[in-house]
């Protein structure tokens, strides 16, 4: 194969490649629920932060703001008063610092070898929210590393007497530490077909933000 044809067969898939890494990609998250929420019924609600060091902070404010609207939809009515509140919403989150991840492909070539899940591809694209290791090369072994970092929302709300009605866990790997990026996603993931079944844990996954 002359030069120039072998240069026009590697180009068209790279160049495939880079059109497919200007796409949105998805956020997924485990969330893992157990409940015995009271069907919504005008019930009051307050929320506090599980961790005191947040507790009055604007991040947490920001946060928090976002649950409530999620428990307003389902029913549920803010609490003018916190400690007349029908119900305690304790709200924590954060994310790791992060692990290294190294992996080598061995090179079968061959267009669209293992999906477009890559979270780092050979062209240098990298996706923020991922689940997958494996994406396109060709023909010739490849070693990559690159940090993933492992993000949470822990949310419980407690009856009035103070008996737990719900516990629920979000989690999801990414490529950025940003809880800005990460926390509106988490609580998302968290409120998608909430309370859930009680004891069951399943993958959510959102849609990215529709350009424009």
């Amino acid at each position: 194969m002359s030069l120039s044809k072998r240069f026009l067969t590697l180009a068209a898939p790279a160049a495939a490649l880079l059109a497919l890494s200007g796409c949105a990609t998805p956020f997924r998250a485990d969330v893992a629920r157990f409940q015995a929420m009271p069907a919504p019924q005008g019930q009051t609600f307050t929320i506090k932060a599980a961790d005191p060091r947040n507790e009055g902070g604007l991040e947490f404010a920001q946060y928090a703001s976002l649950v409530e609207q999620r428990l307003v939809a389902q029913g549920y009515v803010r609490a003018a008063d916190a400690t007349s509140a029908t119900l305690t919403v304790m709200l924590d989150y954060g994310v790791d610092n992060g692990r290294e991840k190294v992996v080598t492909r061995p090179g079968y070539g061959g267009y669209g070898y293992g999906g477009w899940g890559s979270p780092y591809g050979r062209w240098g694209y990298r996706s923020a929210f991922y689940y997958g290791w494996a994406d396109p090369f060709w023909g010739y072994p490849d070693v990559e590393s690159y940090t993933y970092y492992t993000s949470y929302l822990d949310m419980t709300i407690n009856g009035a007497s103070g008996q737990r009605v719900f516990e629920g866990k979000a989690k999801a790997r990414s490529t950025t530490d940003s809880l800005p990026a990460l926390v509106p996603n988490l609580v998302e993931a968290m409120f998608t077909n909430f309370p859930g079944r009680s004891g069951e844990e399943v993958r959510i996954t959102i849609p990215p933000p529709k350009k424009g």
